[in-house]
């Protein structure tokens, strides 16, 4: 294999709306960025550019398993846990900061034939980790040739 430098950058973005704590699925809002950016083989940074949400790749075949995340992570990092002080938006807001660096705010996944190389049963996710719903922006930057 012969290292190619990347000779293409885009970047574009695009908001999730969440209906609060849980779950919105972005493989194809991603793929959209990917497939418009024109880059054939590279890879894609997903950034949000937030502090109380995550983005992820997990498995999209069965919620189960998003489900389970969402109830150990309340188990790990109680909302409303005496040990943080910070609170000022609510017994959630230091709760959601943890889960965020815990989990990360960016992904860098491999650009193959124009698309976002995923395996058979993972998906992109954005994790909301606050009570209420928000509005979330995200940041594509596809590199390659």
């Amino acid at each position: 294999m012969r290292a190619t430098p990347a000779d293409h950058v885009a970047q574009n973005g695009f908001v999730v709306h969440t209906r609060g704590r849980g779950f919105t699925e972005i493989t194809d809002k991603v793929g959209d960025v990917v497939a418009a950016s024109g880059v054939h083989t590279g890879i894609a940074h997903i950034f949000s550019l937030h502090t109380s949400c995550s983005l992820l790749i997990s498995e999209n075949a069965d919620p189960a398993v998003r489900d389970d995340l969402e109830r150990w992570f309340s188990r790990a990092v109680p909302d409303g846990d005496s040990i943080f002080r910070h609170d000022e938006e609510g017994p959630d807001d230091m709760p959601a900061h943890v889960r965020a660096i815990l989990t990360g705010v960016s992904l860098v996944v491999p650009v193959h034939a124009g698309k976002a190389q995923l395996g058979t049963w993972q998906g992109i996710y954005l994790w909301e980790h606050r009570l209420d719903p928000h509005q979330r922006k995200i940041t594509v930057t596809v590199l390659g040739h």
